[in-house]
C-alpha cells in the first residue's frame, strides 16, 4: 500500500479520491476552497486537507508535516510548483483530459469537440515546471461520438479515470513504470474558456456551429446568441434539409416550424432545444450582434 498526497477539484477529482482512498493511505488532500464535496469527504475521513492556492509556499508548508510515496493531481485547479513537485519519495504525476501533447491547457474535451475531432481520451503524465509537458505514463482513448457533449465526455473521463490511476499506482508498486517522452512537434495548447466566449458566429460553417453548441451545452454555460437585444443559450442545433438562397442572410430565421430553422455559411440548422425561456421568433428576424442595441 501507498502513501498518496492528492490534489484534486470538483466532481471528477472527489469520485478518484474516494477511489483512491479505498486502496492505499491518503496523507494530505490540496483543493480550492469552492470544492465542498472535497472538503466534507476529508472531514468526514479524518483526511488532513489545505483548501485554497497552494502557490507561494502555501501548498508546500502545508504538506512538509507528511511523507508520500506518490503525489497525483486530479482535475486540480491550480498549476504546483517545484517545491510540491519534487516532494514526493518515489513519483508526482497528473492526469490530464486529452491525449497529449495535443490539447494542453484547460477544458480540452470541449476544445476537442469544437475542433470536430472524432477522438479523445486522458492521459497519465509526468508533472513538471512546464504546463502538460511532462512525461506520458499512460494514455487511455476513447471515441467522440456525434451526439457527445462535453458533460457526455466528462462522464466517459470519469469512468476512466481511477483505473487509470490504478494502473499508475500499480506500476510504481512494481517498479515498472515506462516513461515516454512528448513530441513537442505534435503539441497544441488551449486556453480557458469562461461563459462570455460562447457567443455563436452564424458566418461559420453549419458544422462548426454545431459543434460549437454542443461542446457547451448543459450543464455547461451553453452557447449563445442575441435576438431582439435578448440572450438566447441554445443547446442544441441539428442538420437543416431547408434550402437557402444567396438573398437570405447568415443567422436569418428562414423557418418557423416545425422547428426554428436558421442559415448559415453553407446550409441551414434547426435549432432543436433552447434554454432561454419565453422566446418568440419571426420569420426573416436575423440571430446576432446586429439585434443588440
Amino acid at each position: 500500500m501507498l502513501a498518496i498526497g492528492v490534489l484534486c477539484s470538483g466532481g471528477l477529482g472527489l469520485d478518484t479520491l474516494s477511489k483512491i482512498a479505498k486502496d492505499h493511505t491518503i496523507q494530505f488532500i490540496l483543493t480550492d476552497s469552492k470544492s465542498d464535496g472535497i472538503i466534507d469527504f476529508a472531514t468526514k475521513n479524518n483526511i488532513t486537507f489545505y483548501a485554497g492556492n497552494p502557490r507561494k509556499g502555501k501548498g508546500y508548508n502545508f504538506i512538509t508535516d507528511f511523507s508520500v510515496d506518490v503525489i497525483a493531481s486530479i482535475n486540480y485547479l491550480f498549476l504546483i510548483e517545484e517545491d510540491i513537485i519534487n516532494y514526493s519519495r518515489l513519483l508526482t504525476f497528473n492526469i490530464h483530459g486529452s491525449l497529449l501533447p495535443k490539447y494542453r491547457g484547460r477544458t480540452p474535451h470541449v476544445w476537442a469537440i469544437i475542433n470536430g475531432e472524432e477522438k479523445a481520451g486522458i492521459t497519465a503524465h509526468i508533472i513538471d515546471s512546464g504546463c502538460d509537458t511532462g512525461q506520458i505514463i499512460h494514455q487511455i482513448e476513447m471515441p467522440i461520438e456525434a451526439e457527445d457533449t462535453g458533460a457526455i465526455m466528462l462522464k466517459k473521463y470519469a469512468k476512466a479515470y481511477y483505473p487509470l490511476v490504478k494502473k499508475v499506482l500499480s506500476d510504481v508498486l512494481n517498479n515498472k513504470l515506462n516513461l515516454t517522452n512528448q513530441n513537442e512537434k505534435e503539441a497544441t495548447y488551449f486556453g480557458k474558456r469562461t461563459p462570455k466566449d460562447g457567443e455563436i458566429n452564424w458566418n461559420w460553417t453549419k458544422e462548426a456551429i454545431r459543434n460549437w453548441v454542443r461542446a457547451q451545452a448543459e450543464p455547461y454555460p451553453g452557447a449563445f446568441t442575441f435576438y431582439n437585444n435578448q440572450k438566447i443559450i441554445i443547446d442544441k442545433v441539428s442538420f437543416s434539409n431547408e434550402k437557402t438562397s444567396c438573398d437570405q442572410d447568415t443567422g436569418e430565421i428562414i423557418r418557423l416550424k416545425p422547428s426554428v430553422v436558421v442559415k448559415t455559411k453553407n446550409g441551414a440548422l434547426n435549432v432543436d432545444k433552447i434554454r432561454t425561456e419565453n422566446c418568440t421568433f419571426e420569420l426573416g428576424k436575423t440571430f446576432g450582434n446586429e439585434n443588440r442595441k
